[in-house]
């Protein structure tokens, strides 16, 4: 007899098999009891009754406590009422451990409540469903930047020196020396570009942000690609394809997880549909202007409520590109269409999820790059190593940034961006 996840049901049908799994929620009557099971793929039902089993396991059955975990043999059968569209006709049960007093009930419990238990939390429906949506957009980030020749570099955790300034990074000491936890590790990337060509990451990223909003995490994952010998205007058709990408493979390989979060499918499938639409950030800020917001200007950068009046005015993620160059990092190459903006685009996603993408074409010229990070008070000798970078056999180069806890927390529907991550840092509380 084979150990099954009942996520293999189908290659079972009509056949005994056991399975490991842990009680959910159950009831019962005098005869029979269903049992709602999860065994770490899929949440399924176990139907127990008192004539197969006997007396005795009836009765161990009906007093078993949630999540208890149990090992059970029984024979796969079809059932069209199920999401799964299987259910296990139970034969025995064996309880591995008992659980008493779960404190996560099948009640309505408050956001603070569950992150107190999120080492709990994980197991319910909602929490699987999100975990294995953020699986899936991580495995396929894999496949889109390995079948299209990428390599995968690993940029340090720990970094003397900061793309973006150093206002919002945990400062700590390497020995004698100043280090950060890297809020990117885009700078390192540029460096391996320019061994292999096409190059991506996908690690922790830190920001020393005590935001309450529910777009915000201290510790979230970021997917960086980095690309030598292209412009930003290939770039973007990269960051529109792969985001459509994910939504495409979420779509096809999540149906259950995304029906367990009440996830319209039809509106999933607009974004899988590119090209994305544009708008220049002068054009964004007039249009916010003409539609009643008085509280922004040129040169000003987006809150929260920008971004989502010109998501809205599309049906897939929108770029705002060419942002002025004094609110955008050092590195970023100028405009020359407009010397006043830099080429860089954010990607908005729509129903108010904000930014998931920024991007920009980087600075290819030696003495540009000198004289912006001087101009904005950084340390010529820190960044000696990134300016080399310039001076060797520099080439064009982009790349971009996708937060991925944002991005699931888009695809999935869901409110609060906390909820993506496994055990998040969220403002002053450290998860034990």
């Amino acid at each position: 007899m084979e150990t099954i996840t009942m996520n293999q049901a189908a290659s079972h049908l009509n056949q005994k098999v056991q399975i490991n799994a842990w009680l959910t929620n159950k009831r019962s009557s005098g005869k029979i009891a269903f049992l709602q099971l999860r065994d770490g793929k899929t949440y399924f039902q176990g139907i127990v009754l008192k004539a197969e089993v006997g007396d005795e396991v009836f009765d161990t059955v009906k007093s078993l406590g949630q999540e208890s975990s149990l090992k059970l043999i029984g024979t796969v059968q079809a059932d069209d009422r199920s999401a799964l569209g299987y259910e296990l006709l139970v034969h025995s049960v064996e309880v591995i451990g008992e659980s008493h007093d779960y404190p996560i009930t099948p009640k309505e419990h408050g956001t603070d409540f569950l992150m107190d238990h999120r080492h709990l939390w994980l197991r319910s429906s909602r929490q699987h469903a999100i975990m294995q949506i953020r699986n899936e957009i991580i495995r396929a980030t894999y496949e889109f930047y390995n079948d299209r020749g990428f390599i995968k570099i690993d940029p340090p955790v720990l970094t003397g020196s900061a793309p973006e300034g150093t206002t919002e990074l945990f400062h700590t000491k390497y020995f004698e020396e100043d280090a950060y936890l890297s809020q990117s590790g885009q700078l390192y990337m540029e460096a391996a570009a320019m061994s292999f060509g096409k190059v991506f990451s996908f690690g922790p990223t830190f920001r020393a942000e005590k935001s309450k909003t529910r777009r915000h995490l201290i510790e979230f994952w970021m997917m960086e690609p980095e690309m030598a010998f292209t412009d930003h205007e290939q770039s973007l058709k990269v960051q529109e394809e792969y985001v459509a990408y994910l939504v495409r493979n979420t779509i096809d390989n999540c149906s259950m997880a995304l029906e367990t979060l009440g996830r319209d499918i039809d509106v999933l499938e607009k974004y899988t549909q590119v090209p994305y639409p544009r708008i220049e950030y002068t054009e964004a800020v007039q249009l916010l202007k003409d539609n009643g917001f008085d509280d922004i200007e040129w040169g000003d950068d987006f809150g929260s409520p920008h971004e989502t009046f010109i998501a809205n005015q599309h049906e897939q993620p929108v770029f705002i590109v060419n942002w002025p160059r004094s609110i955008k990092p050092f590195y970023m190459k100028v405009n020359p269409d407009n010397p006043e903006t830099v080429l860089c685009a954010d990607m908005i996603a729509p129903e108010g999820y904000g930014e998931i993408i920024g991007g920009s074409q980087r600075i290819d010229d030696y003495e540009t790059l000198a004289e912006n990070i001087k101009a904005f008070n950084l340390d010529l000798a820190v960044y000696a190593w990134y300016l080399d970078l310039r001076k060797y056999g520099n080439v064009p180069c982009s790349g971009f940034g996708l937060g991925l806890e944002r991005a699931v927390a888009w695809i999935s529907g869901i409110e609060h961006i906390r909820e993506t991550s496994p055990f998040p840092r969220l403002l002053n509380r450290l998860y034990p």
